[in-house]
């Protein structure tokens, strides 16, 4: 007799098997006996930017989440490139379009599709119950007749997390709305994402943006950040997560065919000036580059160049040391490369002053540098 194939699924809430396993869905192991197992590498939805988890992907209204995250729902599910740049493994995809009609849905996804065949692996729905009346378990059974299933968009979260239980702080409520989620992902071994907003005061910190309780970030696995940026670049995606590197994409908008790209090179390149981008990235390839040399190799005008350096500078997009010599922040100058004078332990007088009890002696001036002398 063969043993019978075994299917996670949900039951009031809870996972379960069917039919009922010989041996119990282990929970705990020894050191040794965990160490000597072997799992298998997470699934990713999108390599790279989304893996099997629960993500949080936020960002501001009006932003573009909708479009990216349709997009990226009909990658998956054609097996196109995600982001038209990243190779990922078709598979059935479930798109909640909580705040859409029909009628606009098919109007995004046919600017997406742009002619091509719609896919099939891709369902749609613009309304479902919130989680704890009834929509986990309808999600679970979506999973259950697509096994082979690699992402559910839920657009918005707000729609489906349900009223908060009585008793609970804000931060254990919004923990246990993303519980649910995180259940049905981790259940079944596929990518949850779930569409949020971020709050209005800006913040260095990404992760601080999203709006609600940090109970929201902690029960993700990972947390993905839309923003608007300045200059050439429409978006910088910020992504950090238990399963994904922490990083940073720029990213451009196409709005006559409603699809996000990635764009080559850090997000600095794009979100800076155009004048700024290129000496940064001049800087980052010839570290310790004058003002001249900059101007130079790159064709801009000296006058521009330095007075741009300065101002970089004094962003924080740049350093300098004592001789103009410039370089990207949290890079080191190069072996030999000019350091800043330090004070001398006596001081010294020209030869031309004489020095007066009980008033400090002058310090000599130092030199410009030849090659700098007319550029700083």
């Amino acid at each position: 007799m063969t043993d019978q194939p075994t299917h996670l699924r949900l039951v009031n809430g809870d996972a379960v098997q069917a039919p009922a396993p010989a041996v119990p869905f282990r929970t705990s192991w020894t050191a040794d006996e965990l160490m000597a197992m072997t799992f298998p590498e997470p699934r990713w939805a999108v390599p790279g930017i989304i893996a099997e988890g629960l993500s949080l992907l936020a960002g501001p209204p009006k932003v573009g989440k909708s479009w990216l995250s349709l997009g990226l729902g009909i990658a998956v599910a054609s097996g196109a490139k995600a982001l038209e740049a990243i190779e990922l493994e078709p598979g059935p995809v479930l798109y909640l379009a909580l705040e859409d009609t029909a009628r606009r849905l098919q109007n995004r996804m046919g600017k997406i599709l742009s002619g091509q065949p719609a896919p099939k692996d891709l369902t749609l729905a613009t309304t479902c119950p919130t989680l704890p009346a009834g929509g986990e378990e309808a999600i679970a059974r979506w999973l259950d007749r697509n096994t082979n299933a690699r992402l559910v968009v839920i657009d918005v979260f707000a729609k489906i997390r349900g009223t908060t239980p009585p008793g609970l702080s804000a931060y254990d409520a919004d923990y246990a709305a993303m519980s649910r989620a995180k259940r049905l992902a981790d259940t079944y071994g596929v990518a949850v994402v779930l569409i949020h907003h971020v709050r209005k005061m800006a913040s260095e910190d990404f992760l601080s943006e999203v709006s609600g309780t940090n109970g929201l970030a902690g029960a993700a696995d990972a947390t993905l950040v839309l923003k608007r940026a300045r200059g050439t670049a429409d978006g910088v995606l910020h992504v950090t997560g238990r399963d994904v590197e922490e990083a940073e994409y720029a990213m451009a908008f196409q709005p006559d065919a409603g699809l996000w790209h990635l764009l080559d090179g850090p997000p600095e390149d794009h979100t800076l000036s155009d004048t700024r981008a290129t000496i940064a990235r001049h800087v980052r390839a010839n570290p310790n580059s004058t003002p001249k040399a900059i101007a130079e190799a790159t064709g801009l005008s000296h006058d521009n160049v330095r007075k741009t350096c300065q101002r970089m500078n004094a962003d924080g997009q740049l350093c300098v040391n004592a001789t103009g010599h410039y370089r990207l922040p949290g890079t080191e100058s190069p072996a030999g490369a000019p350091g800043v004078p330090t004070v001398p332990d006596h001081a010294t007088t020209s030869t031309n002053a004489h020095t007066h009890e009980g008033q400090p002696a002058l310090l000599p001036v130092p030199a410009v540098p030849a090659d700098e002398e007319t550029h700083q």
